[in-house]
């Protein structure tokens, strides 16, 4: 790992640290307005799964109950305020600190790998899915709970013009996740718009 990408992975760390002291504040209007979706993309959940970006924890609530799961996040201080509620999930939930964009686990390990509002924030956004990919079983499931860049103009342009200021605090609004997802490998099985074109759920699998 050259020095570069070793200062731009702190950096990515201390940003979200300090993003976790009020994280549960910001995002909490959103962990109760889409709850019902994410538990109905979240039910597809099945055999071992690897959970990105575990931030605080708090949509451990919507994943199914008795299922063997490792959630990571890039920043230890998420991690640590996601302890109290992973050990309150009904089955088997480890915690560890690691970059998507390198993960340390071996090819094929996972069954189902779940994001929730993750990759509008990672840098290098395909790089991790290919490392997902990498980690998933052929045939294994991609599921996929995120913002993205819409395809109605005026709205576009908004989000282009916003992020520059946003990815200063937390997510890109205008990431194509969808188009991402399809870059690194992955064959896309459903695309469902939740909030307009913004918010969207995605089912996608390993097929090679």
């Amino acid at each position: 790992m050259t020095t570069q990408t070793t200062s731009a992975g702190g950096a990515l760390r201390a940003k979200w640290d300090r993003a976790s002291r009020t994280y549960d504040w910001v995002t909490w209007g959103e962990v109760h307005r889409f709850g019902d979706a994410k538990t109905r993309l979240f039910a597809r959940m099945t055999g071992r799964c690897l959970v990105v970006a575990a931030g605080t924890g708090g949509d451990f609530a919507f994943f199914p109950s008795g299922l063997e799961i490792t959630a990571i996040d890039v920043s230890p201080a998420m991690i640590e305020r996601a302890r109290p509620r992973a050990e309150r999930y009904p089955g088997k939930l480890e915690l560890r600190i690691m970059d998507v964009r390198a993960l340390e686990f071996a090819d094929e390990s996972f069954d189902t790998v779940a994001t929730s509002c993750t990759f509008c924030s990672v840098p290098d956004p395909v790089c991790g899915l290919v490392e997902l990919r990498r980690c998933l079983r052929r045939g294994g499931r991609l599921l996929m709970f995120e913002h993205v860049r819409s395809r109605v103009g005026p709205i576009a342009v908004l989000q282009d013009v916003m992020t520059p200021l946003s990815r200063r605090f937390g997510p890109e609004m205008n990431r194509d996740t969808v188009g991402n997802v399809l870059r690194a490998g992955f064959a896309i099985v459903r695309e469902e718009n939740v909030y307009f074109d913004v918010v969207k759920a995605i089912e996608a699998r390993r097929s090679g």
